[in-house]
């Protein structure tokens, strides 16, 4: 009989289920790979938007018309770094528009959002009780008042900042006050002489007006005790941010508009004082940001965590056929299986970054599938198990696009799909002899023919 065995291989079912798991974990990992390529394209493409960003201005963040008051304190020595400074008066009440319009600036395969800002920002001064807040030795010189206006990149501008005051025009200049937190925010200051309007007791208005470009994200502080922003633009999907969130927003597809209150008890920053005790303000921003919801990166990021669950998946399609048919699959076929899957996540990288992650997904997902059917249909000469595969792949890679689009939900579904999967498996493999061997004819008989059980008589 030893001889009627010859070209009959054995193989334990157990042990080559054990070699497919063990490969779609090395495969996995080799999988890393890809996770490195994706890490370096979305890092060339934060350079790119750096890049736009310096040359338009970048993000811009702006600080309403604010009083400042040169002060000094003569009992202090000269040579006193502190005998000098500058006393700070938010207006009662600030009313802010701002108004963005954007577009899209190429550079190789990668695009920036940048804007134009047109921002009007109207102050209302109550200086009764001002003293009061004055810091005790202290002498405020009125006469060199100055209206200040802050912008992080004055590089953006595209005319020159102006104010209203007293029904009077005055183009803003570079300011002769700096403050500690414009400093560290790297903010310029412009400023007109509201040593006319300014003295103690005195209430005015101040409008200011400013058109910059930049790009990324634009936001307004809390420049008011109370302070009002009205925000609009034509990007459809916009981010809030900052110190605090609109009270109210509308977003569709023609773009946005926000609306933010800021009462003064929220703000936390006193109304009036020296500069030093202005700090908090920079902690104020009512921001808004110009996002990319389909970013390729973050998206093909997402869907290589998954990879393990469903290379697995995929890997165990072929098991059972391969347990179903009797027909034996070698373990160099599995790992050219795990490759083609390797490689739709750099089709599906490279595709996105040009025609955009869902329409990249179908042509990389259709192309995968079809050839990871046809490489069924070719090991098992069957197209019923061609079939059987095109139609299982499809509802596994339906599975990963609808998991990435499900995002807070994503866990969620995720944990259900590979609980119900290794439910389906252990009931597929009910019948298994894992400890049985299975024999594999090569000369005549039927393909996938079981040895008897005991020794041949």
């Amino acid at each position: 009989m030893s001889s009627t065995l010859a070209g009959r291989t054995r193989s334990s079912t157990g042990l080559k289920f054990m070699v497919v798991c063990g490969l779609a974990l090395f495969i996995s990992v080799a999988g890393l790979f890809v996770t490195s390529v994706v890490e370096d394209r979305a890092n060339r493409a934060a350079a790119v938007i750096r890049e736009v960003s310096a040359l338009v201005g970048g993000e811009q963040i702006f600080l309403g018309p604010t009083l400042a008051v040169p002060c000094s304190f003569p009992s202090l020595p000269a040579t006193d770094p502190g005998k000098h400074g500058v006393f700070l008066i938010s207006p009662e009440r600030g009313s802010a528009v701002l108004k963005t319009k954007t577009e899209e600036r190429r550079r190789s395969l990668f695009r920036v959002p940048v804007f134009q800002a047109d921002l009007v920002m109207d102050a209302a001064f109550d200086l009764t009780g001002v003293g009061m807040a004055t810091p005790e030795g202290a002498e405020l010189d009125w006469n060199k008042a100055e209206i200040l206006v802050g912008v992080s990149d004055a590089r953006g501008a595209l005319a020159d900042a102006t104010a209203t005051m007293d029904n009077k025009t005055f183009t803003l200049v570079p300011a002769s006050s700096s403050l500690d937190f414009a400093a560290r925010r790297k903010m310029s200051l412009f400023g007109a002489n509201a040593g006319t309007m300014a003295k103690p007791n005195a209430q005015f208005t101040v409008s200011s007006a400013l058109r910059f470009s930049g790009a990324q994200r634009v936001a307004v502080l809390a420049y008011a005790k109370t302070t009002h922003l009205l925000a609009q633009g034509d990007w459809p999907s916009p981010g809030f941010d900052g110190g605090f969130l609109p009270v109210s927003r509308t977003v569709n597809a023609q773009g946005f508009a926000a609306e933010w209150s800021v009462p003064f008890i929220a703000r936390g920053v006193p109304s009036a004082g020296l500069a030093n005790t202005m700090v908090g303000l920079d902690a104020t921003a009512l921001g808004v940001s110009f996002v990319e919801v389909a970013d390729p990166y973050q998206s093909v990021s997402r869907s290589l965590k998954y990879i393990p669950l469903f290379l697995g998946l995929i890997f165990l399609a072929y098991f059972l056929f391969e347990t179903s048919t009797g027909k034996r699959v070698h373990p160099a076929q599995y790992i050219l299986v795990g490759i083609a899957q390797l490689i739709f996540y750099l089709l599906l990288l490279s595709l996105a970054e040009r025609i955009g992650f869902d329409t990249g997904f179908l042509i990389a997902g259709a192309a995968t599938v079809c050839l990871l059917s046809c490489n069924a249909g070719w090991i098992f000469s069957s197209r019923l198990q061609a079939a059987r595969a095109f139609a299982l792949f499809t509802l596994l890679y339906s599975l990963i696009y609808f998991l990435l689009r499900l995002e807070d939900n994503a866990l969620l579904v995720g944990a259900l799909a590979s609980f119900l999967a290794v439910a389906a498996a252990m009931y597929f493999t009910r019948k298994i002899e894992w400890y049985g061997s299975v024999l594999t004819t090569k000369g005549p008989g039927l393909p996938g023919q079981k040895e008897p059980q005991g020794d041949p008589a």
